[in-house]
């Protein structure tokens, strides 16, 4: 009892704080690592989300790639169903829903461009469009070091570009609507490496 009445000396008191700020350190720093792991898993599902999305794009447009050339932006050329260029891919897809019933088309013109790493798809709203308005964009994923296509052409032979040499200077309408077997992207990213996708078109 006598004990009891004098209450804690100064050195329990020390380790008494002692004890309870080791417990909060560590409780700190496990917090601190669950919050850490789980941002790391929300950036990573992002991530993961992100390349479902453009790798479904792909699959969605190549698979319904139509026969269908445009009137370029100035004068009255026309360019071909499917174009390829450097870092970029421009053709011409059908399926384009109109859930509202609007007085468009359901083909649709979109563009593919690889720019500062990062991946856009551009779409017009009409097919033979000028300069205004410009397409619209969206990104799709970044941290891509290189996009190239493949193209399929008759005989199952693989050409890096498309469309294939013509032997006129003037192509012709049918030349204009020639279209691939099959496309396939190749998509090399920062933190995933390559991933290959082979896409069959339709028709």
């Amino acid at each position: 009892m006598k004990r009891a009445a004098q209450g804690f000396t100064l050195v329990e008191l020390i380790v008494a704080m002692l004890i309870t700020a080791i417990v909060f350190s560590l409780g700190y720093a496990a917090m601190n690592q669950a919050v850490g792991n789980r941002e790391r898993l929300d950036a990573n599902a992002a991530r993961l989300k992100a390349l479902q999305f453009t790798v479904r794009s792909f699959v969605q447009d190549f698979a319904q790639i139509a026969p269908r050339p445009v009137r370029a932006p100035l004068g009255a050329e026309y360019l071909g169903s499917v174009v390829s260029g450097q870092n970029e891919l421009v053709l011409t897809r059908g399926g384009w829903m109109n859930p509202v019933g609007g007085q468009r088309s359901t083909l649709q013109r979109v563009r593919y461009a690889l720019q500062d790493g990062k991946l856009y798809r551009e779409y017009w709203t009409a097919m033979d469009t000028t300069l205004d308005p410009p397409p619209i964009r969206r990104q799709l994923i970044d941290g891509v070091r290189s996009l190239s296509f493949r193209f399929m052409a008759e005989g199952r032979v693989w050409r890096d570009s498309w469309p294939p040499p013509i032997p006129s200077t003037t192509p012709s309408e049918d030349d204009l609507r020639w279209r691939p077997i099959a496309v396939e992207v190749t998509l090399e990213l920062e933190d995933m490496g390559k991933i290959i996708r082979l896409v069959e078109v339709a028709g």
